[in-house]
């Protein structure tokens, strides 16, 4: 099913000459809203990381419990996808700015209060599962201004630079973090967080235009008396007064996403690979202890994924052509796989982190889908969907850990990683073979 979806689009790209332009860096980044946009995202993913570790440090010295610092680690997952279901709506539904603005101030509140009040462990994750609900409709404004910034390769171009940047600041942010809660201490660590948070919301205030609210489209004649319920159709009039049902709309703008055979193929090629990696990459820390690596092979390791996703998409976005990009998106599935295989011979740590950087690089095959999932999605809709897509990748990080952890407890570490890489080949075979069936129309 996620295929048929993947290689229709290419299918169409390749038929479209425009589409076969190819764009660079430089353009992409000769757009000055786009590397505003680009530079205070990439700030507050490191912001992100500095404080979602910090937290996990404070709460394990307060409670000792390894189950709370985990949970402080990964409260922040499974609420998105609520939160995308029950507000994401509000993406296309109010000013970009003002809606960044608060995203970023809101997250700026959050860890200032953590930094300076010693809150309970309990306020503490309810705190951060509050803000997380909000993130989709954040993320989803963010990515919905970059599709409407750049066009043709140079968005799928600008969502590469996105990932770079993204696994860059997450690698800076934790290693600051580790070093910063030991020089400084947790609660000025935080502090230090809150501060990026700021930086990023008066850039966006003062460099940012105050762009309008897009305005829903108005019903076609034929569907006023058959389609007058629905909140989509309702004229802009109906959106204004709408504001005070978010609830409303965001359900049925989510669901009718779903609900789109081609959507929801796209939305699924693009969980369920991370879905499968991340539960092996969890089971990292238990491998090494269990073959006896040498100290700081652990951290190595955990370090191989992000760098070969940094090589991998810089290589497929510079040098590989648009069209050819999405025809290559269920082989980049099963170099995204296959490597974890190998897991299960339990290999020296050296091949270990071979194995992960070409795991790494395999990510790349999310560029393929780019143009796809934008093409497929509503225009009216594209913020809902950019955060729906974000929600559900965040959630898959928590799914994934959780089903091959338990996978581990019956079986072997290595072995459940391979699983997991096997599990990764399967969506590619059926992505390839659907490609196959639906080549022909």
């Amino acid at each position: 099913m996620t295929s048929d979806s993947a290689s229709d689009a290419a299918s169409d790209a390749a038929s479209v000459p425009a589409r076969e332009e190819r764009a660079t860096y430089g353009d992409v980044l000769a757009d000055r809203r786009f590397r505003l946009l680009l530079a205070t995202r990439t700030l507050t993913i490191a912001a992100d990381a500095l404080r979602i570790m910090t937290l996990s440090v404070l709460v394990f010295a307060t409670t000792g419990s390894p189950l709370l610092s985990a949970l402080t680690f990964g409260i922040g997952f499974l609420p998105q996808l609520v939160g995308s279901f029950l507000l994401g709506s509000l993406a296309d539904r109010a000013r970009p700015r003002r809606l960044v603005i608060a995203g970023h101030g809101l997250q700026c509140l959050t860890a200032a209060v953590m930094g300076v009040a010693h809150l309970p462990v309990a306020a503490i994750l309810v705190l951060l599962a509050a803000v997380a609900g909000l993130t989709p409709v954040f993320s989803g404004v963010t990515n919905r201004l970059v599709a409407e910034t750049l066009t043709g390769d140079a968005y799928v171009l600008g969502r590469s630079l996105s990932n770079i940047c993204a696994s860059a600041a997450q690698l800076l942010g934790l290693a600051a973090g580790g070093a910063a809660v030991a020089f400084l201490g947790p609660r000025t660590t935080l502090l230090w967080s809150a501060g990026a948070y700021l930086i990023a919301a008066v850039a966006i205030r003062v460099r940012l235009p105050d762009l309008p609210a897009p305005d829903l489209p108005a019903p076609a004649p034929a569907q006023v008396t058959t389609e007058r319920a629905e909140p989509e159709l309702a004229p802009r009039q109906g959106r204004r007064r709408g504001m005070g049902s978010v609830l409303r709309h965001s359900w049925y703008g989510s669901t009718k996403l779903l609900a789109d055979r081609r959507v929801r193929a796209l939305l699924l090629a693009q969980w369920l690979p991370p879905m499968f990696v991340t539960g092996a990459e969890s089971l990292i820390v238990p491998f090494v202890s269990d073959n006896r690596m040498p100290d700081g092979s652990t951290g190595l390791l955990l370090a191989c994924l992000p760098v070969g996703m940094l090589a991998g998409d810089l290589a497929v976005g510079r040098f590989v052509r648009p069209a050819t990009r999405e025809r290559l998106v269920p082989a980049l599935v099963v170099v995204l796989g296959l490597p974890l295989a190998g897991f299960a011979l339990n290999p020296p740590w050296v091949v270990c982190a071979v194995l992960l950087l070409v795991t790494g690089t395999g990510f790349a095959y999310a560029l393929g889908l780019q143009r796809p999932f934008l093409d497929a999605v509503p225009e009216a809709r594209r913020g809902q969907a950019f955060g729906l897509l974000s929600a559900g990748l965040m959630s898959v990080q928590g799914v994934g850990p959780a089903v091959f952890g338990t996978v581990a407890e019956f079986t072997d570490v290595g072995m459940a990683m391979a699983l997991a890489g096997l599990a990764t080949v399967c969506v590619a075979g059926g992505m390839a073979g659907q490609r196959a069936g639906g080549g022909g129309r």
